[in-house]
């Protein structure tokens, strides 16, 4: 059983991260909001993670771990979910760590305004050395609260645009939304653009601070997002699909500047699709690797999304040219080049892609 309604319930999954699981349950002992209950499930992991977990919970009894079978990530949170009592939520990664005040900043700003989320900003710290050099990259928008629903919807294009609704890790949930909605994570990768829309379709009350207390650490081999996914085009269609949902049932579809921000995104992310078929590990061949590019690139979608969207640099405005020509043999020779660069300097990629 958890804590008797703590402030607030933080979940992490645990899954093969005994490097660096005792780093972010530690930077949780050390918030300064003591009032928390930390809820870890052991997903199943086959190296020392589960081990690690149970030896800390020994020395506090604010956490309480459970150890399952590996059925991935939205599993492993949604049992957490189950037994959260906190009168807040707060989803963190085992391989992340945050800051001492995050927490308490968090639910002082929540409780002096009855916000049902809190939206803080975030560090990506990318890793491309062995001798710990990273890029410090901060993602955050100026401290505001908005006072009604619609100013949210209305504002929500440039926190879109600032990756700060897209991950759940950067977000302080009020429970009791998200058990009155009786929402859970889908069984998906990247699991967590779902949830927060679910969460953000109807909020009402959300704050913004820009503090930036969250570390998301991005290394070069061990990255999520850095190996070929062999669905990954069908996956960013069904994600241009909700952000198109999400702002047509705010009645925003016609939002000139929303509507130029979704579809910029959306041919960003056309770009990682062709840079993930000609990656070194794409098992197809080249004819298929063309065929896929060509229908990517020729789509209706992509064509509307290449004329509304007004690329920020002259590199992006360049990547875009063989969408637009729909010329998918220089989308192929584009594509090979940015898996070269991200092949051979790591740094200079992220570098790149920090200022697209």
């Amino acid at each position: 059983m958890g804590r008797s309604n703590p402030k607030v319930s933080v979940i992490m999954p645990v899954y093969n991260v005994d490097r660096y699981v005792t780093r972010a349950i530690e930077s949780l002992r050390n918030q300064t909001l003591s009032d928390i209950e930390i809820i870890v499930v052991d997903d199943g992991s086959t190296d020392r993670s589960g081990q690690v977990v149970d030896h800390i919970a020994e020395r506090d009894i604010r956490l309480e771990v459970f150890h399952t079978q590996n059925q991935g990530a939205p599993a492993a949170r949604n049992l957490a979910l189950d037994h959260a009592s906190g009168t807040y939520v707060y989803f963190m990664d085992a391989d992340d760590w945050a800051e001492p005040t995050m927490l308490a900043d968090m639910v002082e700003m929540a409780e002096a305004h009855a916000l049902e989320l809190v939206v803080a900003g975030f560090h990506i710290d990318t890793y491309y050395g062995d001798q710990g050099e990273h890029l410090d990259e901060v993602k955050s928008h100026p401290t505001c609260v908005y006072v009604t629903q619609e100013d949210f919807r209305r504002d929500a294009y440039r926190l879109f645009d600032k990756n700060l609704l897209y991950t759940p890790w950067n977000k302080l949930f009020l429970r009791s939304r998200i058990e009155g909605l009786g929402l859970r994570y889908r069984d998906t990768f990247w699991e967590g653009l779902p949830f927060v829309l679910d969460f953000i379709r109807d909020v009402e009350r959300v704050g913004v601070t820009e503090r930036a207390y969250y570390h998301f650490i991005r290394e070069r081999a061990e990255s999520e997002t850095s190996r070929w996914r062999p669905n990954m085009y069908e996956k960013r269609e069904e994600e241009h699909g909700w952000m198109l949902d999400l702002y047509e049932h705010w009645d925003l579809s016609d939002d000139l500047e929303s509507m130029e921000m979704v579809q910029r995104r959306y041919i960003e992310r056309l770009v990682g699709c062709i840079e993930n078929v000609c990656s070194p590990s794409c098992k197809l061949s080249h004819r298929e690797r063309m065929a896929l590019i060509a229908t990517m690139i020729k789509s209706d979608r992509a064509q509307l999304a290449v004329r509304v969207a007004r690329p920020r640099s002259r590199m992006m405005r360049t990547m875009l040219v063989p969408i637009k020509t729909k010329n998918a043999q220089l989308a192929f020779a584009e594509g090979k080049f940015i898996s070269l660069v991200k092949g051979r300097s790591f740094k200079t990629f992220a570098r790149l892609k920090a200022n697209r």
